[in-house]
């Protein structure tokens, strides 16, 4: 770790700490890791931890610790993808299960953003360089569509499109027992886990709105498949979700049921938004991966006989 201490300036007063943070590191940290830093309490302000919306004063002084910059880029790799479209100002692929989408702690090669790199050569400016182009996620082993921009219009409209709530996705689901509605909505805040920070959890008080629409596609003895659609965008939502009615995932050790399957069963199946440019309706789907249609066909066979 290195660390650097400086002394506020007059003009930077009432500035926040994590702008104040990233303009003395300079072009080559992003904003983003300013506030990583913060929040993981590697930045003091007069000897005391602060948070990143924390405005400073002129005279206050700032204690940081820091990794070597290199540790924050996202190097090209040459990665198979599956490309279900591209054109110049975006790209849409099916993400295989078991790969993350962009580098961080332990995940520095082999992610989305690296093969992205390699494959287009460049991607839009997202302000974190271990984030070229990533609009949204997908967690690790959720596979699936995703869209990731080129340019930096196609980043500005397609996240507005998220943040306004007018792009439509849909997900395949499989899970633990028998859902008895044919449709429901689960309505019901969210919030990181008290117990664990990695973990999400229903928060009445003081969650996050959080809504899902399901929909039953075929019920079997064990397990149902659903069709899930995400009103909201909050981290891990379908799981927590699910977990709430008594249904949690197959094979989603994170939310108790690791049964059934390796990996949680959930899979982006279309993503729906408006064209960057040209405002015309896209969509996007991509076919259930071979491991979720065999736990539905070792199903069905065993139910033949």
């Amino acid at each position: 770790m290195e660390k650097i201490e400086f002394i506020v300036e007059p003009q930077m007063a009432d500035e926040r700490i994590d702008k104040v943070v990233a303009v003395r590191l300079g072009a080559e940290y992003s904003r983003t890791y300013a506030k990583q830093m913060i929040d993981k309490g590697l930045v003091t302000v007069n000897d005391s931890k602060v948070k990143p919306r924390y405005s400073v004063s002129s005279g206050d002084r700032v204690v940081m610790e820091l990794s070597p910059a290199e540790d924050h880029y996202a190097e090209p790799e040459e990665i198979s993808l599956e490309v279900l479209y591209e054109d110049a100002s975006f790209i849409v692929l099916n993400k295989p299960a078991g790969m993350v989408v962009h580098p961080g702690s332990g995940n520095k090669k082999g992610t989305l953003v690296n093969a992205l790199l390699f494959h287009c050569g460049k991607m839009a400016n997202t302000g974190d360089e271990t984030r070229p182009g990533i609009v949204h996620r997908l967690d690790k082993d959720t596979s699936g569509v995703i869209v990731a921009a080129k340019t930096e219009r196609a980043l500005r409209s397609i996240s507005k499109q998220f943040l306004a709530r007018t792009v439509k996705k849909t997900y395949i689901a499989l899970v633990k027992g028998k859902v008895e509605l044919d449709n429901g909505i689960v309505d019901v805040p969210l919030a990181r886990s008290v117990m664990d920070r990695k973990k999400m959890d229903i928060d009445m008080v003081s969650g996050k709105e959080a809504c899902t629409v399901y929909h039953v596609i075929k019920r079997y003895e064990k397990f149902t498949v659903l069709r899930l659609e995400p009103k909201t965008g909050r981290t891990h939502q379908l799981r927590v979700h699910m977990k709430h009615i008594g249904h949690p995932l197959l094979g989603d050790a994170k939310y108790g049921y690791p049964q059934g399957m390796p990996r949680q069963a959930l899979h982006a199946e279309s993503l729906r938004f408006s064209h960057p440019d040209t405002g015309k309706a896209m969509e996007f789907t991509a076919p259930v991966p071979e491991d979720m249609k065999k736990v539905v066909r070792d199903e069905e066979e065993r139910i033949k006989g």
